[in-house]
């Protein structure tokens, strides 16, 4: 009985450590999506003169979740022509936001861009872009760092908690 009692204990502080460091690795990859998805966007307001509406459900279909997600919903809400381009981006950010892994400084970004989004010409839409992608472009290399320093640790740590809590306990 001790034993699985032991098995438990040391299961569940490794799966806590390895869910933690999970998040390190997220953030790491839904910074690059976010990224790629400003860099579509950009194309397809640049060369494809496509409307807003049918480039966020286009970037939708190339992203994996929880991004898609934001990219569907602010498609529908332009489409539904019920709020602004910006009402409609910041809304959208404000009901997926909690099933990222981004942080407070990604939200601000992307809350500033919303404010210029569709309000300027092409090329000034571009310089925006670029201007946002240089931002998520410095969050991301924090990120990366980040993960380099604490991924393995977190790991380490809910392993080695385990291990302490059955050394105490026996």
């Amino acid at each position: 009985m001790k034993i699985l009692g032991a098995v438990l204990i040391l299961v569940a502080t490794s799966w806590a450590g390895l869910e933690a460091a999970r998040h390190f690795t997220e953030r790491t990859r839904q910074l690059r999506q976010l990224k790629v998805a400003l860099q579509s966007l950009e194309a397809e307001i640049m060369y494809g003169h496509m409307p807003l509406a049918d480039a966020a459900k286009n970037i939708a279909g190339q992203l994996d979740k929880p991004l898609n997600w934001f990219f569907e919903e602010f498609a529908t809400k332009l489409r539904k022509a019920e709020e602004s381009v910006k009402e409609a981006w910041n809304s959208s950010l404000d009901e997926i936001w909690k099933n990222t892994a981004l942080k407070k400084a990604e939200l601000e970004i992307l809350k500033q861009f919303g404010e210029t989004l569709g309000q300027h010409d092409r090329s000034t839409q571009q310089k925006h872009i670029i201007l946002a992608l240089t931002h998520l472009e410095r969050e991301e290399l924090d990120a990366r760092d980040r993960q380099a320093k604490y991924e393995k640790m977190v790991k380490s740590l809910g392993i080695l908690t385990g291990l302490l809590l059955v050394i105490l306990l026996m």
